[in-house]
């Protein structure tokens, strides 16, 4: 295919549309447990700090799930491995759904099902090349991110008005009820796979799948283009303080956070579905040094319009994390494409968390803007030699592919 794949194309097999059911299903649950976890979490301690650390332990597992867990992907037939790893997270929340349990062991039960969604996203990463070995990849990924950024967008808000009608503990059965439906979706709607190979001691998978990455400079640069999201996840969590430096409210700050999503979700609907495949790897380089561009502004005093308009823009350009996941997976073979995407994935985000900190602490030591605006800088800095490097790369990919 040498034409920009549309949606119909990938929606119209079996095997895709289980597999973005049961994404969908996972994240809406995962959106309302955060809320609901949330609030048991200040119902019960009174405490906005035990409350914020309760709520990091829906990320945390991520750092330490995606190495250790990641490679049951390349050793597991991976549709058992996602139906039976559901199973046990919608068992794992309705045991948090029971309105005795203890603070510490619902905290407990909260990391470990967060910690089985290592392998189910690697799963899902690895299966999805095997349901579409063609140019149909990219828009299913694409597609797939779409329903993730609106996940991200309505998520919190469905999640607050539902806990805001019924107890959370019913919202957590109704998280649990996601899982199980979303397992059963997997079991039933993709093919039956073998594991790609005989099984490898963890230590092993993760060695060789770090030394698959360094070793290839084409991975190489594809993680470091994903990991600049260390510099531009910064604005929104700095939006709230950055928004009381112009002079808005809770509501400002609230339209600031959206933006990013909202301008991703166009991003990759316009580079997915308008975008020939040659293009989009000409593009990688040059929209990963855009992306940090808007940031840069903030030093300009912009203004709450000006800011949306700046934050919107830095969504739109990156949309190329698509292609860039696209063909990083792609380019691991397939017996350790679960463990790379876990290493990779776990990097992501460790330099989000990192990003975060860092902006919390130049905002500190300087203010909201400025943080956000040397945030650009060194975002900008660090993308050049990047997209410099990624060139002859995708001069080459277009190349073979023409």
């Amino acid at each position: 295919m040498s034409q920009a794949v549309t949606f119909r194309q990938v929606f119209s097999s079996r095997e895709y549309r289980a597999l973005w059911s049961a994404t969908l299903l996972s994240d809406l649950g995962d959106q309302l447990a955060r809320v609901a976890v949330a609030v048991i979490a200040y119902e019960r301690t009174s405490s906005a700090a035990i409350t914020a650390v309760t709520y990091a332990l829906t990320f945390m597992p991520a750092l330490v799930g995606g190495p250790l867990l990641g490679g049951l992907a390349d050793r597991l037939p991976r549709r058992e491995l996602m139906f039976h790893c559901d199973v046990a997270r919608a068992g794992l929340v309705a045991l948090m759904a029971v309105p005795s349990i203890p603070f510490w062991l619902l905290c407990a039960l909260l990391f470990a099902v967060h910690l089985l969604e290592a392998p189910v996203r690697a799963s899902y990463s690895a299966v999805l090349p095997q349901v579409f070995d063609d140019d149909r990849y990219v828009t299913a990924l694409a597609a797939l991110q779409m329903t993730s950024q609106l996940t991200r967008i309505l998520g919190f808000t469905a999640g607050g008005l539902a806990v805001a009608f019924v107890e959370p503990s019913f919202a957590l059965l109704i998280d649990a009820g996601t899982f199980l439906v979303a397992g059963i979706v997997v079991r039933w709607g993709l093919a039956a796979r073998p594991a790609p190979e005989p099984a490898e001691t963890a230590p092993r998978a993760i060695l060789a799948a770090a030394r698959l990455i360094a070793g290839e400079p084409r991975l190489r640069l594809l993680v470091a283009a994903a990991w600049l999201a260390g510099f531009y996840v910064m604005p929104q969590a700095l939006a709230v303080p950055y928004a009381d430096g112009m002079g808005g409210g809770s509501s400002v700050a609230g339209m600031l956070m959206a933006a990013v999503p909202l301008g991703t979700l166009a991003g990759v609907t316009v580079f997915a579905r308008y975008v020939p495949p040659r293009v989009r790897l000409t593009l990688l380089g040059p929209l990963a040094v855009l992306t940090s561009v808007p940031l840069v502004f903030a030093a300009f005093d912009p203004g709450v319009g000006g800011s949306i308009a700046l934050w919107t823009l830095i969504g739109v350009f990156s949309a190329y994390q698509v292609t860039a996941n696209a063909e990083f997976v792609r380019a691991v073979p397939d017996h350790r494409r679960g463990q790379a995407v876990g290493l990779a994935g776990s990097g992501l985000v460790a330099v989000q968390g990192l990003g975060i900190a860092a902006g919390g602490l130049l905002a500190e030591l300087t203010d909201p803007a400025a943080a956000i605006a040397i945030a650009g800088v060194g975002g900008v800095l660090a993308a050049v030699p990047i997209a410099v490097a990624w060139r002859p790369i995708a001069r080459e990919s277009s190349a073979r592919a023409g």
